[in-house]
């Protein structure tokens, strides 16, 4: 399959930005990229994937974002074995203690997170963090 979800929630517009770039370098390395909000986001396109990407924020206590995020990741969850998935995400506070959580989510329902870990930036991405997100695109690509 050459079309590789991007699938995301923000709030401010960082995370989105974020997404858009992982966007771009999946089209800069040959691949076709639907960047979509999680409210728009279709499960069973995921699940015919082999690859796609996953953002959200740090949320609260340093959780991904409850209404619909959470619920969406949980769903993901259950058919996640054998994906390869880039997971992404800004943050305000804290360490990266979500991402990590995320992460150890992800890999104990049997998916790889694409490079071990998720991709973290502190507030609005910068001119290298955008860079960032376009070679994370790039890799997924590839995956």
């Amino acid at each position: 399959m050459d079309k590789i979800q991007v699938v995301y929630w923000s709030q401010g517009g960082n995370t989105q930005a974020m997404a858009e770039a992982i966007g771009r370098g999946i089209t800069e390395a040959g691949k076709e990229a639907e960047v979509v909000f999680v409210s728009d986001a279709s499960l069973d396109a995921l699940k015919e994937a082999s690859a796609f990407a996953l953002g959200c924020p740090a949320m609260g206590a340093e959780v991904l974002e409850e209404n619909e995020m959470e619920p969406f990741v949980a769903d993901v969850e259950a058919f996640a074995s054998g994906k390869t998935i880039a997971l992404f995400g800004s943050y305000g506070w804290g360490d990266g203690e979500w991402m990590r959580d995320w992460t150890d989510r992800m890999t104990a329902a049997g998916a790889t997170v694409l490079n071990g870990e998720g991709l973290i930036v502190h507030e609005t991405p910068d001119d290298d963090a955008i860079a960032e997100c376009v070679a994370l695109g790039g890799q997924l690509a590839q995956a």
